[in-house]
């Protein structure tokens, strides 16, 4: 079982993210047609309030690494350390909710934590006005 308390001992992003990568194949099925059985989950009143929780415990920040701060206006995941199943859902199993099974992530590293074989890049560029160039 992969722990917040255990990651938050590594003490560079790369260590943290290769302790959580999954190493998973692309489309490996999870929930399959029992899909609309996680997307309730992740719509309810306790999973947004757990969601809230661990984005102020790890300071916004991807893997709660100080230094990758996520900037205002990229959306933050919330990923299930250990991946869950329907199961966990319709049990309502302990890696549900248990925030030391939470971490705060951006899409880019959730992916590379599930499918992608490098570190992800972190790093965004600032942004100034009449910048019209969209991959910067």
């Amino acid at each position: 079982m992969k722990t917040y308390h255990e990651l938050i001992m590594l003490p560079t992003f790369e260590e943290r993210f290769l302790y959580l990568k999954l190493n998973a194949q692309v489309g490996e099925d999870t929930f399959g047609f029992d899909r609309w059985l996680n997307q309730q989950f992740y719509t309810s009143k306790e999973w947004r309030d757990i969601r809230n929780y661990v984005i102020t415990r790890d300071y916004g920040c991807d893997l709660a690494m100080p230094g990758h701060e996520i900037p205002n206006g990229v959306h933050i995941l919330v990923h299930h350390m250990n991946p869950i199943s329907k199961d966990d859902v319709i049990s309502h199993t302990d890696l549900l909710l248990n925030p030391d099974y939470l971490i705060s992530t951006i899409k880019s590293t959730h992916d590379a934590i599930h499918y992608g074989t490098d570190i992800p890049k972190t790093e965004f560029n600032e942004r100034t006005r009449n910048d019209t160039i969209p991959w910067r």
